[in-house]
């Protein structure tokens, strides 16, 4: 039953991964870009924890750990760049 689920989920946010590595690519607006690169990055986020799980490792939750702080600057640095229009320090 465990493998089941694993599977299911490992496929079902594979492709969402490859839906939203699409949006990014063919987003129009910058603000929808930044949205969808960070679904991607949080679907390999949620990617890393389900191989820790399987893996029975605890460093792939390291990984993840560090992915989703260096995310969330990104992110932010991102949105206060497309807010200022150019400029990233004022």
């Amino acid at each position: 039953m465990h493998t089941a689920v694993f599977t299911a989920a490992a496929v079902w946010m594979t492709v969402l991964l490859g839906a939203s590595i699409v949006l990014v690519i063919r987003a129009r607006s910058l603000g929808s870009r930044i949205l969808s690169l960070d679904m991607a990055v949080l679907i390999v986020i949620g990617l890393l924890v389900l191989l820790s799980d399987v893996e029975r490792v605890p460093y792939f939750l390291d990984a993840a750990l560090v992915l989703a702080l260096l995310s969330f600057v990104a992110t932010v640095a991102a949105a206060r760049y497309h807010e200022s229009e150019g400029e990233l320090f004022r």
